[in-house]
């Protein structure tokens, strides 16, 4: 089944990305998730991803392997994603040009995505980056409105649920990249169709 999913994969993925991501409506929210390749006790031993895997840190610990980028509108839809090594930070430039070239509006992250440089490249091109500020950081009054949607903030952990322990795309199986790239996007693939998606509007 992988093998004949490889050469399918291109086309399946530009039909999803035309048909079945979402649409911006001026509210997205962005995160990432770790993709680990193995026990990160077993890191320097690792030989299947070790091209493409590295240390990275999560809210829950180092590990190692990879990162899925997400951005989704409040309807649980997918705007965009970009896989990259566990090493990337996720207010890398570049990574987060690519994640939002589609989008406008209010960008809702975590504390990760705090960055003053981040903050003004984004607001060049119409969009709000909307956080929570760190302990050390001076208190800034948030609009109500956006301290609302920093509450609604789980409905992008909600997608990172389904796509990781429904649709299974994280797991150390892969007998080599390829493999691992087909099941990642499969996922994807499969996620963008189902029907009843994580939603703000619940």
């Amino acid at each position: 089944f992988v093998e004949v999913m490889r050469y399918a994969l291109i086309p399946l993925l530009l039909y999803t990305i035309r048909y079945g991501f979402g649409k911006c409506n001026g509210l997205n929210f962005i995160d990432s998730t770790p993709l680990i390749a193995c026990k990160y006790q077993r890191r320097s031993s690792h030989k299947v991803m070790k091209n493409i895997a590295d240390i990275g840190k999560s809210s829950t610990g180092w590990f190692y392997g990879m990162k899925l980028h997400l951005v989704i509108n409040g309807s649980g839809e997918i705007l965009s994603f970009c896989i990259t090594s566990g090493n990337v930070s996720d207010i890398n430039e570049e990574i987060i040009e690519k994640l939002t070239k589609n989008i406008f509006g209010k960008l809702i992250g975590d504390k990760g995505y705090i960055s003053k440089k981040i903050f003004k490249k984004l607001f060049e091109n119409n969009i709000t980056l909307i956080t929570k500020v760190r302990s050390n950081m001076k208190n800034k009054l948030l609009q109500f409105e956006d301290a609302v949607f920093l509450k609604k903030r789980a409905v992008i952990e909600s997608v990172n649920n389904i796509l990781k322990n429904t649709l299974q795309i994280e797991h150390t199986r892969h007998r080599n990249p390829v493999n691992f790239i087909v099941n990642l996007i499969s996922g994807i693939v499969a996620y963008c169709f189902i029907e009843k998606k994580p939603s703000i509007f619940m």
